[in-house]
């Protein structure tokens, strides 16, 4: 059974830096798809960013150049470094193990694991 514990949200100034982590049980990050989703109150689940086992990445238009999804394969770890924060990206963030992914075509699998989710919230 595939568990994922996301840690790391919290509360940052417009431009600021958060670092989210995603730990991983249950499944091989280095052969797997993984992804970062997150929820604003009153909007839906929106697809943040993925990473592919060829660590091949996509990024949503409004994140692109300022966050960065990579993975530790020795601690099984994912994380989402992000910098340049603006109030939009507050959001409860959830980290999820998809059945599949393809780069090339931003497209990925059903999720059928999902984090508890950690809250980030930017202000002014």
């Amino acid at each position: 059974q595939v568990q994922l514990v996301e840690s790391g949200g919290g509360s940052a100034q417009t431009g600021g830096s958060l670092t989210l982590s995603c730990a991983v049980t249950g499944l091989t990050l280095s052969s797997a798809c993984a992804a970062w989703f997150r929820q604003a109150p009153g909007k839906e689940r929106e697809k943040v960013a993925f990473i592919a086992a060829d660590l091949g990445a996509v990024y949503v238009d409004s994140v692109k150049g300022r966050f960065t999804i990579s993975r530790d394969n020795s601690k099984n770890i994912l994380y989402l470094q992000m910098n340049s924060l603006k109030s939009e990206d507050t959001a409860m963030y959830y980290c999820a193990a998809p059945s599949w992914c393809v780069p090339g075509s931003g497209l990925i699998g059903r999720v059928d694991s999902w984090g508890q989710g950690t809250q980030v919230t930017v202000s002014t």
